[in-house]
């Protein structure tokens, strides 16, 4: 048997399938009672040219498992192929008809030269050659595994009996590795949501073709064959249409465990969790990237996860370089009413917002003069200059995202933007814009088109993500989910009304000018 292997990933334990699995059994061992039989190949037939392979109760190595208890079946389909004397590779003439514990499989050819052979589990969607570690999986039921075998599970072993003899036993090695995924929150707002795909996108391939190699007998990938990326599907059966429910505040494998077969291997994963309001129809992403880790075969790990969304605040939209923000005093937490206080959903009336310069909410008025740089003083201090966005807008690669969830003031939204880190712009200059010229005190206007691809899993870290948050528009709440607006720390120094900013759309970034101070833009200091 196989020493336990016990590590922690993640926040999460590692059990070995071959400790689970235990050791192979001998024929001599297996009670009949416990073996399922094919009615037409009994053990006292006499077709000579079928030879029996055992795979025993205790032996325990088989294709779907039941997480709780440790316990593996063999699933209906479930066929074997060994390489016989000839080196000729036999599929067994039966298969399970249900699920079972163990199996006696009848398998033709010519047996009866050696002690040992070699036996292939290829799952149910294989060839009799070849084996695919699937990119698209499905699942029916949380904590289900009875889609193993099409989703590209695989194993092999080494059958044993006597020279000559007509049983073998063998012991299924599984090859994979395998991630159970048991997100869990403590969001009220996702409480009432369900999980209707978990896609994970690896640095390298985590799905794969394997050919049998007829003569070292191994598994060999097949040139070409990868990919990056597997979906794993949750939804859209008829037991669970919607997905599995997210109802859990702690891990909980019976309410929503999902499993997932991949190539093993060191791979950086990113886990992106799909979850959907059935009575709103939203459905978004949650992501979670995790570090370079080695993934064993014949090992499954505990992907436990703390859903949560990220929250954006109410308080951070300005009028241009204003000493308070838009609606100090009027907060959407004191819950003043619709055109009294802070509107929280879009074209709402309007509430009380600053009407003029004696209000402190109201934008900084300060004009130095045509060519002058006029930088913030207030609340846009903090905020990146004009040259600091265009690198944004033009060399920071732009990626719009259209499905990340996140909430503001009590209301869940997707959409936004990933640029790259200044750290990772080549040539950022606070002092140059992108075109050499300083636009402090000589700037214009540029539009960048954006990539509708997200970074990679390999690529996430060297980027940040600006929501969607829309602005406040003489006082109502305008384009959340829609675009960004973000104030810089530059006014514009030929129109005293007018200062620079961010916008960005689904293919599209702006650096401008072209709207008035006074509207309430979002002020966030950028990565």
């Amino acid at each position: 048997m196989k020493k336990t292997m016990k590590q922690y990933s993640f926040a999460s334990q590692l059990k070995s399938l071959a400790v689970v699995f235990g050791i192979a059994l001998t024929f001599a061992s297996c009670a009949k009672e416990d073996v399922a039989q094919n009615p037409t190949n009994t053990e006292g037939d006499n077709d000579k040219n079928l030879t029996t392979f055992v795979a025993g109760d205790e032996a325990k190595t088989r294709t779907s498992l039941d997480y709780n208890s440790s316990d593996f079946s063999w699933e209906a389909g479930d066929y074997i192929y060994v390489k016989d004397d000839d080196g000729v590779l036999q599929k067994s003439s039966n298969a399970p008809t249900q699920k079972v514990a163990s199996f006696r499989y009848r398998v033709p050819g010519k047996f009866g030269a050696s002690a040992s052979y070699k036996v292939y589990y290829l799952g149910k969607n294989s060839n009799g050659s070849q084996v695919t570690i699937s990119a698209t999986q499905s699942q029916s039921k949380p904590d289900n595994t009875e889609h193993f075998g099409t989703a590209g599970d695989y194993g092999t072993a080494t059958a044993t009996g006597a020279v000559g003899g007509s049983i073998f036993s063998f012991q299924l090695e599984h090859q994979p590795a395998y991630l159970v995924f048991q997100p869990y929150t403590s969001n009220t707002i996702l409480q009432n949501c369900y999980l209707t795909k978990v896609e994970v996108t690896s640095d390298n391939d985590i799905a794969e073709t394997y050919s049998i190699n007829t003569t070292t007998g191994a598994l060999d990938a097949s040139a070409g064959t990868g990919s990056k990326q597997i979906v794993l599907t949750t939804s859209g059966s008829s037991t669970n249409p919607n997905g599995f429910p997210l109802r859990n505040s702690s891990a909980s494998v019976s309410t929503n465990g999902a499993y997932m077969v991949i190539k093993p291997g060191t791979h950086i994963l990113k886990v992106r969790y799909w979850v959907k309001d059935v009575a709103t129809n939203v459905e978004g992403t949650i992501t979670k990237t995790l570090p370079a880790t080695a993934y064993a075969s014949n090992t499954y790990y505990d992907m436990t996860a703390s859903l949560d969304v990220k929250n954006y605040d109410g308080d951070h939209y300005y009028m241009w370089d204003a000493q308070q923000q838009y609606w100090y005093g009027y907060e959407w937490t004191k819950n003043l009413g619709a055109g009294i206080g802070q509107p929280t959903f879009q074209y709402q009336p309007a509430g009380n917002y600053a009407q003029n310069n004696s209000d402190p909410r109201y934008c900084n008025e300060s004009d130095l003069g045509f060519g002058v740089s006029n930088p913030a003083t207030h609340s846009c201090a903090g905020f990146p200059n004009v040259n600091e966005m265009t690198w944004y807008a033009a060399k920071g690669d732009p990626r719009w995202d259209s499905d990340e969830l996140w909430t503001t003031m009590g209301h869940l939204y997707k959409g936004g933007m990933w640029f790259k880190k200044k750290a990772n712009i080549s040539g950022y200059d606070p002092n140059t814009a992108v075109n050499g010229r300083d636009w402090r005190i000589d700037g214009t206007s540029i539009s960048c088109s954006v990539s509708q691809t997200l970074p990679s899993a390999a690529d996430a870290g060297n980027y940040f993500y600006l929501p969607a948050l829309g602005d406040y528009n003489d006082g109502r709440l305008e384009g959340v989910g829609y675009y960004g607006g973000y104030w810089s720390s530059s006014a514009y120094t030929f129109f005293r009304d007018q200062a620079y900013f961010l916008n960005f759309y689904s293919s599209y970034v702006i650096i401008g000018y072209n709207k008035s101070r006074s509207y309430g833009f979002r002020g966030d200091a950028f990565e």
